[in-house]
């Protein structure tokens, strides 16, 4: 068997496994859930997505008391 053989039998072993994986994946959810699992190859539904809302009010400027300028050092101290 030559390595390319090889290679193209590992990748579909891989395919495989990956296939399994997923639908074991979607068994273990449908059990956890109380439901029946969902036939092979139907896709997995998308994770919710959880949004964080940035308020447009500035920050309070004692935060930044005592910072150093990112990449530049400390203000009260010079490079060697």
């Amino acid at each position: 068997m030559s390595q390319q053989d090889e290679l193209t039998a590992m990748r579909q072993h891989v395919d495989e496994l990956t296939r399994r994986v997923g639908r074991l994946e979607q068994a273990l959810e449908a059990a956890l859930r109380g439901a029946a699992p969902a036939p092979p190859g139907t896709p997995k539904p998308p994770a919710p997505v959880e949004l964080v809302t940035i308020p447009d009010t500035p920050y309070d400027s004692t935060l930044w008391t005592d910072s150093d300028d990112e990449g530049l050092g400390a203000r009260d101290r010079h490079a060697p």
